[in-house]
């Protein structure tokens, strides 16, 4: 399963060891149960097996991604690739389900993505969002206690504002609990919001980011704003996070495209080299095709100077907050990590 070509690091302040890259797994899953264009098992299984010959040891999925499709075909695919279970590095999420974080759902929603998985433990359990209805207390509670049980090793949270991050973490620190080692939250060339407070305060308390979207579905692979693909065609939440400030965002998307052929390589490449530049630890990358996986290996090779980053950043304007506000399941915000 190694690859000359991978780098690794750790999540945190932990020992757990992961590729540079980590697989989104929201592409896997029935078609058609949250999204037209997922994979379908066959399709998965290819996937996964070229993910890990590459040496991509990291893999990210949801209780709700595709009806919980997700967490059975990357499972069956681990088991029928006969891939040690200690040689992956598993992450899943709780937050879009009944009880949201309350102490019973929490508990109640980590035996089901075991069981789907096929696994006694999670080596990451991340929130999906901020609870607005249950007490921080409970939420870090239950969540220690799957640690100290042995069904995670460690914990992580994802999109919400930087002072309720620091607010779980401190909570966390004052009992003595388990506290968060990573952070998936929305990032890219096209969002930079939480460069403002989120991110300052990740590394403040030595917490890894692990970012979802780092190609802005899509947007930052390829020149136009607009491709005739499944995807782009069908995906109405791309649609609302991107669209809306396409005036503004597509000087960014030129600038991305004019790097990458200085370099002499694909956009996305230089898009997710950013991410490294910028101290992202394995950037969540969504793959429909194997392709798309080489083209992340090769971007770690890929080392821009302080002068390309500026260049990059310099037409960036504010944007409207997307991700961290998102906390009504029944508004339809249970699709919105999109992992390419």
């Amino acid at each position: 399963m190694a690859n000359t070509d991978m780098q690794y690091a750790k999540l945190g302040k932990t020992d757990i060891q992961v590729s540079k890259i980590c697989i989104g797994a929201m592409s896997f899953g029935k078609p058609g149960t949250m999204h037209d264009w997922s994979l379908d098992y066959p399709d998965s299984e290819k996937i996964i097996k070229h993910a890990l010959n590459l040496g991509i040891n990291f893999f990210d999925t949801a209780n709700v991604y595709s009806k919980g499709t997700s967490e059975e075909y990357l499972g069956r695919a681990l088991k029928e690739n006969q891939v040690a279970r200690d040689k992956v590095v598993l992450a899943s999420k709780v937050y879009f389900n009944p009880g949201r974080l309350s102490n019973e759902a929490i508990h109640r929603e980590v035996e089901g993505s075991l069981k789907r998985l096929g696994t006694d433990y999670l080596d990451l359990y991340i929130i999906h969002r901020f609870d607005y209805d249950t007490p921080i207390e409970e939420t870090m509670s239950a969540l220690n206690d799957l640690i100290q049980s042995g069904k995670v090793r460690a914990i992580g949270a994802s999109a919400m504002y930087g002072y309720q991050f620091h607010n779980m973490q401190q909570v966390a620190k004052d009992h003595g609990w388990a506290q968060f080692q990573t952070m998936e939250n929305h990032y890219n060339l096209l969002y930079r919001e939480d460069e403002r407070e989120l991110i300052p305060i990740c590394k403040q308390w030595g917490v890894s980011l692990m970012p979802y979207s780092p190609l802005a579905a899509g947007h930052l692979s390829h020149r136009e704003w607009q491709v005739n693909t499944l995807r782009s065609q069908t995906d109405r939440v791309a649609m609302g996070k991107y669209d809306r400030a396409e005036s503004e965002d597509l000087g960014i998307v030129k600038r991305v495209d004019e790097l990458a052929k200085k370099y002499g390589v694909s956009m996305s490449q230089i898009a997710l080299a950013w991410q490294w530049a910028k101290g992202v630890t394995a950037p969540i990358v969504g793959s429909t095709k194997a392709n798309h996986l080489d083209d992340a290996v090769k971007a770690l090779s890929i080392h821009l100077t302080q002068d390309d980053i500026n260049y990059l950043e310099e037409l960036y304007v504010p944007h409207e907050i997307v991700g961290a506000g998102d906390h009504n399941p029944d508004q339809g915000t249970v699709l919105v990590d999109e992992k390419k």
